[in-house]
């Protein structure tokens, strides 16, 4: 029994890890598609952040370090 708990344990500290590993996306950050700009122009409605993609909605925050 203590085996399972660890194992369970283990699993849900690697779910975790892989979960918060592809992304680095803030709680503020929520980027929407800007067709003004072009077909693949995303800007950020909390910091205004632009930037241009490749078809994916982008995953990383780009608000200015201050």
């Amino acid at each position: 029994m203590p085996i399972l708990l660890l194992i369970l344990l283990l699993g849900t500290l690697l779910f975790m890890w892989l979960s918060r590993r592809n992304s680095t996306l803030t709680r503020a950050c929520r980027w929407r598609l800007d067709r003004t700009g072009g077909p693949n122009h995303y800007r950020c409605t909390a910091c205004n952040a632009e930037t241009d993609t490749k078809g994916k909605e982008p995953r990383d925050c780009l608000r200015p370090r201050r």
